[in-house]
């Protein structure tokens, strides 16, 4: 099934009925209106943002609504997957995006497949702005007849974050050049982390499976597609290569056991339960928030086997807004090279917009919380090295599986071929 047919397919399952459940509801029990259901409050036009994880816009809505009078911002965040599913399902409907939606690149293929949905950005002199941002990322969220449908916000970017107390307890070196001579490849990261066992068996090397496959899958040449409507996970040994590292670490006994994210993650982070944590630049902003009282003890080095890529998303402005101009202006002033410098000094989001990577700015910026380490020149040597793969419609999704699969391997319920082989019957589904 091409990708278009799919994506029309999905988009179409979610009953239309779900429109008038959804507008009904919300004129019940909520002070303001959604998206496709009505109009703002107090005078001012209501611009809703959905987004997931922590994009630190909070500062910058708050400027835009003092230079933009008329303009309130209201912000709603939702767990990447839960987020994903549900914009298909407002997609679906023509009712309940927000105005503003983010899109991670495991799912932009399977809207920029879809583009009617959206605003083409074009429309509001999107084109006058491509030089901004590298090719990749800018073609990354143009859809095969040119609309633009996404504008940059951050691009991953690898490095390797670790715990400078716990590394001291193992008796390993805690200078980020020489931590990075532990781990010149994963296999050596394996390694390091099986000597840190030793001396620090209460505490994981590692969080889970997640970070770990994903940032040496973001290495590869080739991920979960070598083409359009082209997975290639049963055929691409760069897939294989990372699933058995990732479980060879966890046969080792080297993961906390924390699914990514999850509030027992969260509570992780705070409390110290792992050592290391593969880090594209957006993690940073992740750690800050929720290990607030371990700032100076976290530090960055350089991540096993150098460069690669984690992350990244983009703004869309779905069709059904009822404020295109104003929707589209937000968008536009949140990606901008000023605003995106911003968000990385407050939080860590890498910039996707290449004019800053030589900026003093971005690049002799450290961060004090991560023992001022380098992180501008850290992530701007990852980022301009980095070799973007193709995105198909279907990444998310089949990531997701891939994971689910490591996890079954952590919890002892299958052996690495067992869940493999489970894997490759779940993505066969999906073709």
């Amino acid at each position: 099934m091409s990708s278009e047919r799919y994506v029309e397919r999905q988009l179409l399952v979610v009953s239309r009925r779900l429109r008038v459940f959804l507008c009904t509801f919300v004129a019940l029990v909520l002070p303001a209106p959604l998206a496709g259901c009505g109009d703002s409050d107090d005078g001012r036009i209501r611009l809703t943002v959905g987004t997931f994880g922590e994009f630190g816009y909070d500062q910058l809505y708050r400027e835009y609504e003092a230079a933009n009078p008329g303009i309130r911002i209201v912000e709603r965040v939702t767990r990447a997957e839960d987020h994903h599913k549900n914009l298909a399902a407002h997609l679906a409907t023509n009712t309940g995006a927000a105005d503003v939606e983010a899109v991670e690149e495991g799912w932009l293929g399977q809207f920029t497949a879809a583009p009617n949905r959206f605003i083409d950005l074009n429309t509001y002199g999107a084109a006058t702005l491509k030089s901004g941002w590298p090719d990749w990322k800018w073609n990354f969220g143009t859809s095969a007849d040119g609309r633009v449908i996404g504008l940059g916000t951050d691009v991953g970017g690898m490095a390797m974050c670790y715990r400078r107390d716990l590394f001291t307890r193992a008796g390993l070196p805690v200078d980020r050049t020489e931590v990075a001579k532990l781990w010149p490849s994963w296999e050596k990261y394996i390694e390091t982390g099986a000597r840190f066992k030793q001396q620090v068996p209460d505490v994981g090397w590692m969080d889970g499976p997640t970070s770990m496959f994903r940032s040496v899958l973001g290495q590869q040449e080739v991920g979960l597609y070598d083409g359009p409507d082209s997975i290639v996970v049963g055929t691409n040994p760069s897939v294989k290569k990372a699933w058995d590292l990732s479980a060879q670490a966890l046969e080792r006994g080297l993961s906390a056991r924390l699914v990514a994210f999850s509030s027992d993650w969260n509570a992780g982070l705070a409390q110290g339960s792992f050592a290391t944590l593969a880090c594209p630049s957006w993690m940073m902003t992740l750690i800050q928030e929720q290990a607030r009282n371990a700032a100076g003890q976290w530090d960055v080095a350089t991540v096993p086997g150098g460069g690669g890529n984690w992350g990244g998303s983009w703004l869309t402005v779905p069709k059904q807004t009822e404020h295109p101009a104003e929707a589209a202006a937000l968008a536009v002033w949140l990606t901008a090279p000023q605003q995106q410098a911003a968000v990385f000094r407050a939080s860590g989001n890498f910039p996707s917009t290449v004019s800053l990577y030589k900026d003093p700015v971005i690049k002799d910026f450290r961060n004090p919380f991560f023992n001022n380490a380098p992180v501008g020149r850290f992530f701007a040597t990852s980022v301009t090295r980095l070799e973007p793969q193709y995105i198909g419609p279907r990444t998310g999704e089949i990531a997701t599986r891939i994971i689910n699969g490591l996890s079954r391997v952590e919890q002892g319920r299958d052996t690495p071929d067992e869940s493999w082989r489970k894997v490759l019957r779940e993505v066969e589904v999906l073709s």
